[in-house]
């Protein structure tokens, strides 16, 4: 892949390694370092002059401090002159805030897509956002990537399909996922109904579908706290689920999530690479990684050799 380079920042080392091996490039040698008060400070210590860049970073906690190390990473490449700029964002931080909820509320999805391009990023690639209509913050082009494919695949490979399973949405907005992930496993489909009172406060009100006597799979772009999936799992037991899994893109299990997963039913969470595991669920035996290395690095090598990235998911 003459022409291409791929970069890392520090907050998920690993799927950068396993992307760069999976496009068939070394990766590329980037120093990151902070001064004393914190300030962030980036070496590139390899020519990029006229190269197709990648910059993979995922914008997971420390959400702020990931993202300015994305910007100050874009600034110098494009400052030392790069080609085209690419910012690799498996997993995209605020991407919850993408409306106003309240009056005088920002909408900081929109903000965060303001400074990715403003500090250089001339494409952005990211995997399941959590709301679609987010690529439409950026003035440059977005390529979408869903790992429902690669979930699916690996769920029939191991758990088996068919209508003895029935895929669960936790909410009236991940619908469409659930529709996706359902078709793959040739499942029926359920919707739990609920009200959100407040940042990572939500109530599981009834459930719409039948789960009585199946094996229900939970099926979410993210986990964050677990308080929402942990009410899930209990009105799915009520209505009479003899099993319960979850899926989700990104483990983010930020507070109590892994004390609320291990004290759940649940027998098994799925979960992807976009963000990095922190050590209690490293030690969790409920929780199942499965990579989207391969589909960021197909992702990458079409992008840079000016193919379809849309048929990856045909």
């Amino acid at each position: 892949m003459t022409g291409l380079k791929i970069f890392s920042g520090n907050s998920n080392p690993n799927l950068a390694k396993k992307v760069a091996e999976a496009a068939g490039v070394e990766l590329g040698f980037c120093q990151i370092s902070s001064f004393a008060d914190g300030e962030i400070q980036v070496e590139i210590h390899e020519s990029v002059r006229g190269q197709d860049v990648f910059v993979i970073q995922s914008t997971c906690p420390p959400v702020n401090h990931n993202y300015m190390e994305l910007f100050v990473i874009l600034d110098a490449l494009k400052r030392a002159s790069a080609a085209q700029v690419t910012a690799v964002i498996p997993y995209y931080g605020y991407a919850r805030q993408d409306r106003k909820v309240a009056p005088r509320a920002p909408i900081s999805a929109k903000c965060m897509a303001d400074l990715i391009i403003t500090a250089g990023a001339d494409r952005v690639v990211a995997v399941d956002l959590h709301a679609a209509q987010i690529q439409g913050f950026f003035n440059v082009p977005v390529d979408h990537l869903f790992a429902i494919p690669t979930l699916a695949r690996a769920w029939r490979e191991s758990e088996g399909y068919g209508p003895d399973y029935v895929v669960v949405s936790p909410d009236a907005g991940g619908v469409e996922r659930c529709r996706a992930f359902a078709k793959r496993l040739e499942a029926s489909m359920a919707i739990i109904d609920k009200r959100r009172s407040g940042p990572n406060e939500a109530k599981a009100l009834h459930l719409i579908g039948d789960v009585r006597n199946k094996t229900a799979i939970i099926l979410d772009d993210m986990i964050d706290t677990a308080g929402t999936l942990t009410q899930a799992v209990d009105s799915l037991i009520k209505n009479g689920a003899k099993r319960v899994f979850a899926v989700a893109t990104h483990p983010v299990f930020s507070g109590a999530a892994i004390s609320r997963i291990l004290e759940s039913p649940l027998e098994k969470v799925w979960v992807t690479d976009t963000v990095p595991l922190k050590e209690a669920a490293q030690n969790c035996g409920k929780i199942q990684v499965v990579s989207v290395a391969s589909v960021v690095a197909e992702a990458i090598k079409r992008i840079h050799g000016n193919d379809s990235v849309s048929s990856l998911f045909d």
